[in-house]
């Protein structure tokens, strides 16, 4: 009996941690992102995309620009090269330019 109990709750383990896990959301415009980790109660994605973002940083200087990934807050982080040499950079959505981390 003891065995078939343990079996039991490592089946029902099994089927249920999926459920739990969480995964990476991708967001379209106006979505409001309430529930995923990070944001806060009442942001909203803007509309603004990652080729913008790469413009507005290439046209501030740097180039190379790669990883671009959009925060909850709607600014865009990754990386870019800036005289030679690697550098992070973030791009608001008014598209100021600001280096991360020196």
């Amino acid at each position: 009996m003891v065995k078939f109990s343990l079996m039991a709750a490592a089946v029902m383990l099994a089927v249920a941690g999926p459920a739990y896990s969480q995964t990476a959301t991708t967001l379209s415009p106006g979505t409001n992102v309430v529930g995923v980790p990070g944001c806060h109660f009442g942001e909203q994605i803007d509309g603004t995309t990652a080729d913008q973002a790469a413009k507005h940083a290439q046209a501030a200087g740097y180039s190379s620009v790669t990883g671009l990934k959009k925060s909850c807050d709607n600014n865009w982080h990754g990386q870019a090269m800036m005289n030679g040499a690697p550098v992070n950079v973030m791009i608001t959505p008014d598209g100021r330019v600001v280096q991360e981390g020196s």
